[in-house]
């Protein structure tokens, strides 16, 4: 296995998970190894994708809600217990940069910036582009992040970064991470995003009520359904409409 930050992680026990104990392909999870510098959780909203990942980003330092490992902010401690029962194989070196990217509370991320940078003096955004995050769009901002933030060497979680992105930036974000990887860094992304996981030598872990298992691109559910509908999108919307009909 080639050298990574993070090599696997598994459950040490399923008691006291909370939510996350409802969810079969986390109850029921041993062990799952990172063998590549990118690897994918894709499955159906509810699955465990996001839950896993947060858990993962917690136990590894990671502020709940997002951020790097200094990132001291909560506005609502949702997250599970499942961090505490996950057991983490840390490959010899350590990561020297790292972020935790969350979608749903990337907002809450970049007001804590706001309050960094009326603290701190105007130093904070120039890590992120040279301005505010909220005064750009939410993609533009997520592409800041990535662009300026993500210094190399480092271990980045991205939970559903596509939510933001046209299918232009989810391609150049692409070539972000590309870059990055070729670089010696690793990323774990949770997506729905096929255009993503398209990534090349990249490893897929499909989630569902079965539990976790590796997969290969043409054949998740994501690939085999865009490419269905792009192919012929008239029938695929007839058959929607009247199935709905009936």
């Amino acid at each position: 296995m080639e050298e990574l930050f993070l090599q696997a992680v598994r459950l040490k026990s399923a008691k006291g998970l909370g939510y996350a104990a409802r969810i079969p392909a986390i109850r029921h999870l041993k062990r799952l190894e990172f063998p590549s510098r990118v690897t994918f959780f894709v499955g159906e909203n509810g699955s465990g994708k996001s839950t896993l990942l947060e858990g993962i980003a917690v136990a590894m330092g990671f502020n709940p809600e997002g951020g790097t490992i200094n990132f001291c902010f909560s506005t609502n401690d949702t997250h599970s217990s499942l961090w505490e029962a996950l057991a983490l194989e840390k490959g010899i070196h350590r990561p020297r940069d790292g972020f935790f990217l969350r979608a749903e509370s990337f907002y809450n991320a970049a007001t804590y910036l706001e309050e960094l940078e009326e603290q701190s003096g105007p130093s904070v955004f120039g890590f992120y582009g040279g301005k505010s995050l909220h005064a750009q769009s939410h993609g533009e901002s997520f592409m800041a992040l990535c662009l300026h933030r993500f210094g190399g060497q480092g271990l980045y979680l991205l939970d559903e970064p596509e939510a933001a992105l046209s299918p232009q930036n989810q391609m150049a974000l692409l070539c972000r991470i590309h870059q990055l990887a070729e670089e010696g860094s690793q990323f774990i992304i949770a997506t729905h995003s096929p255009l993503l996981m398209a990534y090349p030598g990249a490893v897929i872990y499909s989630i569902d009520q079965s539990g976790i298992y590796q997969t290969a691109y043409r054949e998740t559910e994501h690939y085999q359904l865009t490419r269905s509908f792009l192919e012929n999108p008239e029938r695929m919307l007839d058959y929607l409409f009247n199935d709905q009909e009936e």
